[in-house]
């Protein structure tokens, strides 16, 4: 199923993105059990309102191949990603599979989509605001002007599916004068469970009201305006209505979807030097990929000699193992055993390669291997691990981005990995099932 749409351009006009309004109208929002992704799709963003006011909440749903049934449905994923107005985006709504491809020319936004994913994710663990969004002005639209108190910002949001149904999140972030986040919208089902909203600006917090649905229909308190509010629900809301369990399960939803998330970005140069035995976890650089094979080539073999057939198809010349080996100065370095005796360091190998290899490995291992934090009290079986990739065909040749997306898509089929990528061009992609590609091109 193919399906497109023009994408939205910015406005030329826009104040500064207010908090979300309240509104109790029906989402439209794909069967729970589904996921907005088809088999093999080509998609661009869904237009929403002019940024100068808060969105209501969509009445189109994604396309969806009615044929293809998420896999774990249970496990909380997000299936949309929402920018409302965020650097380059304006109106823009993209859907997420369990494997997306955003694809476009340099400056369409590619960058920036994926940039707001992780913005959410580090709000959704709890990262202050000022951590998130070191440069916040950099996030305001170019052509957004200052309202009458000089504030400007920036709005994005997302939609998590689980065992709750669609649970939809929306963020209205102050730029400036003063950073900090103005408000939020928690839905589900067309029920607002959180909202909040900046009352006083001479005061570091912001009102807050969730659904009750027991004596009072609401309780309101306030909350910092330096962290997402829904990830600090549970140290509020008591659970003893079922309106407030509502609350809690939605939101507990929301981060669970939001929060294990791994940016990756192998820099081949920091691939090629040796590194010191450390903790096993694999870095967003990938720099210390000597010390992940020190330790996974012992603690799972099956996985390891996954990687080994990934690496042997990807990379010139013969491989018989893909290792860490140790230097008389403690150190380690990354080889590939030929056979025969014969071993090449890693700083032979072309860039190309090095990335590859990295990024096979991220995708064959899990949170346990890589620099996340995941939700350490929710069962791993109800976890989805979500790896994000920006310049994902960055210095791949066409086989090995062919075999990249080949062992993409046959992991996150199994559902305990999620891939969100940005390519610059996807028109390879297509012929591989289970992709959804986001097309970007204006």
């Amino acid at each position: 199923m193919t399906v497109s749409a023009q994408s939205p351009q910015p406005s030329g006009s826009s104040r500064f993105p207010g908090p979300p309004t309240s509104s109790r109208a029906s989402e439209s929002v794909p069967p729970q059990g589904r996921s907005p992704e088809a088999t093999s799709r080509r998609t661009r963003p869904t237009p929403e309102p002019s940024a100068g006011v808060a969105p209501p909440p969509s009445t189109t749903p994604a396309p969806t191949d009615p044929g293809r049934v998420e896999t774990h449905p249970d496990r909380p994923h997000l299936t949309e990603l929402r920018l409302s107005a965020f650097a380059t985006h304006r109106g823009a709504g993209f859907p997420l599979g369990s494997l997306t491809l955003f694809t476009g020319p340099s400056g369409c936004g590619k960058t920036s989509a994926l940039r707001a994913y992780e913005a959410l994710a580090r709000l959704g663990g709890g990262s202050e605001v000022g951590e998130v969004f070191p440069d916040p002005v950099a996030c305001v639209p170019e052509r957004a002007r200052p309202d009458a108190q000089r504030r400007r910002g920036f709005r994005i949001g997302c939609t998590a599916d689980g065992p709750e149904g669609p649970v939809r999140l929306d963020v209205a972030v102050q730029a400036e004068p003063e950073l900090r986040i103005v408000g939020e919208r928690l839905m589900s089902g067309g029920l607002v469970l959180l909202e909040t909203a900046l009352r006083d600006p001479s005061r570091r917090f912001v009102q807050a009201a969730w659904h009750t649905a027991g004596s009072s229909p609401v309780t309101r308190a306030p909350l910092p305006d330096d962290r997402l509010g829904t990830a600090l629900l549970p140290l509020r809301v008591a659970g003893k209505t079922d309106g407030q369990r509502q609350v809690l399960a939605a939101a507990e939803q929301m981060v669970v979807a939001l929060r294990s998330v791994f940016v990756c970005d192998p820099v081949p140069e920091r691939m090629r030097d040796a590194v010191p035995i450390g903790d096993g976890r694999l870095l967003r650089d990938c720099g210390n990929l000597a010390d992940v094979l020190w330790r996974t080539r012992s603690e799972c073999g099956r996985r390891h000699g996954q990687l080994v057939t990934a690496v042997r198809t990807g990379c010139a010349g013969p491989v018989v193992d893909v290792l860490a080996e140790p230097l008389a100065d403690g150190m380690l370095r990354a080889v590939l055993d030929r056979g025969d005796g014969l071993r090449t360091t890693f700083e032979r190998l072309g860039d190309g390669e090095l990335r590859y290899t990295a990024l096979a490995l991220v995708l064959l291992t899990g949170p346990g291997v890589l620099e996340v934090d995941p939700p350490g009290e929710v069962p791993a079986a109800m976890q989805t691990l979500t790896v994000l990739a920006d310049g994902l065909d960055r210095g791949v040749d066409v086989r090995q981005r062919a075999e990249l997306l080949r062992l993409a898509a046959r992991m996150c089929e199994r559902g305990h990995i999620r891939l969100v990528g940005a390519v610059s061009d996807a028109s390879w992609a297509t012929q591989i099932d289970g992709v959804t590609v986001v097309d970007l091109d204006p």
